[in-house]
């Protein structure tokens, strides 16, 4: 069966010039680095990041292993160094997706001690199809279909033992949680800075970045220079005692989290037998998530990494993420010097599955945000008073933007209430007027939201503090409070009110908010002020 990612082409991309076709791993890596790639067909939104950083970690070590500065551009350039990460293995198993033989390791699958422990691997945990292997443990069905890949091809199976090795949180007993995430049931966040959302930009630029940190990494966490790069070459038989000390990896390395094995059906489709463990694979449970990973972002406060909860990347989050000193950027977060200097505009790329903690990992979605920051705002983050200086802007707006939802959130409630400036009684079984108010501040917050971060830039691009004061105070009344007005006219019109009450209970709403918004925000009214 073809099935060996280093010499086979079973990897479907869809290529710049607007074609399909299939390649080994080796012929990515070349055309990535000629960035004439488009896609991956084959990848679903959740496996984005496990994908992207499996092909960074794995090209960073393979390269630094080969004695190279810079990445190759030939494919037996590749072919060769990916090679010289399992030199043990002149057959390849490591890189063939099945392997017979339990006790040598296949592809993100790791090799038994003896062929006795194929008694490990039961048929009643058998998976039958790539979707059902990386199936996320969500709230409700539709946050992904589960068990609809029946007709799956090679590479539908590699990125979903990708996804559920690198990704992957605590699932049950017997199923252990990756070491690059702050507790067992959390989420692998990835945040980083790219010129550009093509794969092959992408992927160099983290390479670079990776090759250039690999020293102070060493330095920061103590970790091996010749340590173990693929974790799933490593034999393992889910005891307590096989898991591995985080200082014997290397800095980059890759990971496994669960014992499972594919195998050829007669009918020559794939199949993967599961086997539980006693234990994660790697001791890093102290670590909380601190394990230098590229991506991650760490609350310095805590000791933790992030874990990306309900609700996903909002514009409160991320400004705390990007502008909050309790927060430690990631390496692939920071610009680098040329590209403060490069005068060109970069794009924020974040993506996590919202993990809900409180719900055992249970998911709540998958996330991803792309947001372009343009050259003032990348040159302000390489400095820690530039990042000061954004934060205040956003923490500033954030305060006024609350203001006007919380002022527009008891509008509502007034009209709910029919009127009523006393609202918070309401009749036992009936949704209180603040409920009934909540969908409509949401559906103001997602309006702010956005564009909070092109707004913001906006602000941040002038240079006198008179002018900043006006393009905030022009924003604020003639954006965010004309959006809330309209949202409390959808309101009124929308909400139940009985007749002989709705004339009453739209006017003490509208008083209401225009009177709450004048005296909240008065400077915004002053004479000196144009509009």
């Amino acid at each position: 069966m073809v099935n060996n990612f280093l010499e086979d082409s079973i990897i479907r991309i869809a290529t710049a010039n607007g074609t399909q076709t299939c390649v080994s791993l080796p012929e990515i890596c070349a055309v990535l680095m000629r960035d004439e790639i488009d896609t991956f067909p084959a990848l679903r939104p959740h496996q984005r990041h496990a994908w992207h950083a499996f092909l960074v970690q794995l090209s960073a070590m393979a390269i630094h292993r080969a004695g190279l500065y810079e990445p190759p551009d030939d494919v037996e350039d590749w072919r060769r160094i990916l090679r010289g990460l399992t030199p043990d293995f002149p057959d390849d198993e490591p890189w063939h997706l099945v392997v017979e033989d339990i006790t040598k390791p296949a592809f993100m699958q790791p090799p038994a001690s003896s062929v006795d422990r194929q008694k490990d691997y039961k048929s009643k945990n058998r998976v039958e199809t790539p979707d059902k292997l990386d199936m996320l443990v969500t709230s409700k069905n539709h946050d992904l279909k589960s068990d609809v890949g029946a007709l799956a091809k090679v590479d539908d199976w590699l990125f979903a033992l990708i996804s559920l090795q690198t990704l992957s949180g605590q699932s049950g007993r017997g199923n252990y949680y990756i070491s690059r995430i702050r507790s067992a049931y959390s989420g692998r966040p990835a945040f980083s800075l790219t010129s550009s959302t093509r794969p092959g930009r992408h992927f160099l630029r983290d390479i670079s970045i990776l090759l250039k940190n690999r020293d102070l990494l060493l330095e920061e966490y103590q970790m091996a220079s010749d340590g173990i790069s693929l974790v799933w070459v490593v034999s393992w038989d889910g005891k307590v005692v096989e898991a591995l000390p985080f200082n014997a990896l290397d800095p980059y390395y890759i990971e496994i989290c669960r014992r499972i094995r594919l195998r050829f059906a007669e009918t020559g489709q794939l199949y993967a037998d599961r086997a539980n463990s006693n234990a994660p694979r790697i001791n890093a449970k102290m670590l909380n998530g601190q394990t230098g990973d590229p991506w991650t972002p760490i609350n310095m406060k805590e000791g933790k990494a992030l874990n990306v909860g309900p609700g996903g990347f909002t514009y409160k989050r991320v400004s705390e993420y990007l502008t909050s000193p309790d927060w430690h950027w990631p390496r692939l977060l920071r610009p680098t010097l040329d590209e403060q200097h490069a005068n060109e505009p970069m794009k924020l790329v974040a993506r996590s599955l919202a993990c809900n903690t409180r719900k055992q990992g249970m998911t709540e979605g998958y996330h991803e945000r792309i947001i372009p920051f343009r050259e003032k705002v990348i040159r302000a983050f390489g400095l820690p008073l530039g990042r000061q200086e954004v934060g205040d802007i956003a923490r500033e707006r954030i305060e006024q933007i609350g203001i006007v939802q919380n002022t527009l959130r008891r509008a509502i409630a007034t009209f709910a209430a029919h009127g009523n400036s006393d609202f918070k009684t309401h009749r036992s079984g009936n949704p209180s007027p603040n409920d009934l108010a909540r969908p409509w501040v949401a559906q103001l917050d997602a309006i702010v939201d956005d564009s909070f971060f092109a707004d913001l830039q906006i602000e941040f691009e002038v240079d006198s503090n008179d002018e900043r004061q006006h393009t905030r105070n022009k924003w604020l009344r003639d954006f965010v409070i004309a959006e809330a007005s309209t949202v409390l006219r959808s309101a009124q019109n929308s909400l139940p009110c009985p007749a002989i009450h709705r004339y009453r209970a739209f006017a003490a709403a509208t008083v209401f908010f225009e009177r709450q918004i004048f005296k909240e925000l008065s400077f915004l009214f002053d004479k000196t002020e144009d509009g």
